[in-house]
């Protein structure tokens, strides 16, 4: 086994590279999952504190307060402008709302507009704008059915509470936080392996190197064998290694899912891919220079275009199509599926086998080129 030991070698000798690569990766995935949570967050209502002077005192009036209410937090205020510009100004208040007399006869019947005063160069009174003239909508379709003030006002301030059912709970809305573990895999194996493994067959391509194992008693075929057995050894260790990070990260989440055995299946087949591509990088490169700009143009080229840095919904369809003709493009093409279903419909599953059978198919034709292109500089010695 001394070949295999030579690999073992030189792979030990990248472990500095290694560890980078790995520690880029988790920053990478803890990062953006956070930002992923905070921007949910952000496009949640918000709530305001809304001054409402209430000059009419009728049913409707207090209707409009209420519905208001349901949304913000109201505070009651005298019709007193002098008191609602110095609340509004040390922001006590941020939207004030004052009902005229006759509210009914003016605003909503006769179209007139309500008084309102809000913050300066703020979204928050468009928000409130927004719901006011729902309010006034309603009410006028109300009353013009022939409901009276009462049953209007009824109508528009009960709270009708809504709930939702998955049958079969075959969707879902939100997507879970090791998606982005998964999403950034392709990113790592691409690079890590380019490197590592690229580097491998650059010394051992050495003249000198290579004359002195054609001298060996060693087989070439045994060569090959101990070559790949010991780049195979690595890239599966660098694979369980992440795969079992993640469930020791998420737990549960992740293995008591019934989707895991996809994501597994899908892992493979980038894993695969990248190995393949690495393959393909080593025999190209000349030396380690030429090496860092091959496997950074392959890998960092395909993570642009094929929705690992940046999501697929977000990459517009022109690019779309060309990432199509990269194997990353299928791989996160499954991953976004799989986080989309709790349970995997007929649909999806069929989308997945396609994705993944999309993604083996450039392993063959990676391994198929990189073996032309070693028997051609072979001939052309």
């Amino acid at each position: 086994m001394t070949v295999f030991k030579g690999y073992m070698k030189v792979i030990r000798q990248n472990r500095g590279l290694i560890l980078l690569y790995v520690t880029i990766f988790f920053a990478c995935t803890i990062l953006m999952q956070s930002m992923a949570g905070k921007t949910e967050k952000s496009y949640q209502a918000e709530s305001l504190k809304v001054a409402v002077a209430d000059g009419d005192g009728g049913i409707l009036a207090k209707a409009l307060e209420t519905y208001l209410g349901n949304f913000h937090e109201i505070i009651p205020m005298e019709n007193d402008i002098s008191a609602m510009q110095e609340k509004l100004f040390y922001r006590e208040v941020e939207y004030i709302v004052r009902i005229p007399d006759k509210f009914v006869e003016k605003c909503i019947l006769n179209g007139e507009k309500i008084s309102v005063t809000t913050i300066p160069d703020t979204y928050s009174g468009i928000y409130v704008d927004q719901q006011i003239n729902s309010f006034f909508n309603n009410a006028k379709a109300c009353l013009a059915a022939g409901l009276t003030e009462e049953e209007t006002a009824g109508a528009l301030t009960e709270k009708i509470p809504v709930k939702v059912a998955l049958i079969g709970k075959t969707g879902s809305t939100d997507n879970p936080g090791y998606m982005y573990y998964f999403r950034y895999l392709p990113y790592l194996f691409l690079a890590l392996f380019g490197f590592v493994a690229g580097n491998i067959l650059i010394v051992f391509s050495k003249k000198e190197v290579k004359n002195r194992m054609l001298a060996s008693p060693v087989s070439a075929r045994r060569q090959s064998l101990e070559g790949l057995l010991s780049m195979a050894l690595f890239g599966v260790c660098v694979m369980v290694f992440t795969l079992l990070a993640a469930v020791i990260y998420y737990g549960e989440d992740l293995y008591g899912n019934e989707n895991f055995g996809y994501y597994l299946l899908n892992t493979l087949a980038v894993f695969l891919v990248s190995m393949s591509v690495a393959y393909l990088a080593g025999t190209l490169a000349a030396n380690k220079d030429a090496l860092t700009g091959i496997v950074n143009i392959l890998s960092l080229g395909m993570c642009f275009l094929c929705g690992v840095f940046v999501p697929l919904e977000y990459i517009s369809k022109g690019v779309k199509t060309v990432s199509q003709f990269l194997p990353v493009y299928w791989y996160e093409r499954a991953n976004d599926i799989l986080s989309s279903f709790t349970v995997l419909t007929e649909n999806a599953r069929i989308q997945i086998f396609q994705a993944v059978g999309i993604q083996l198919v450039f392993c063959i034709a990676l391994i198929s080129l990189t073996l032309v292109i070693s028997k051609y500089r072979r001939v052309g010695r």
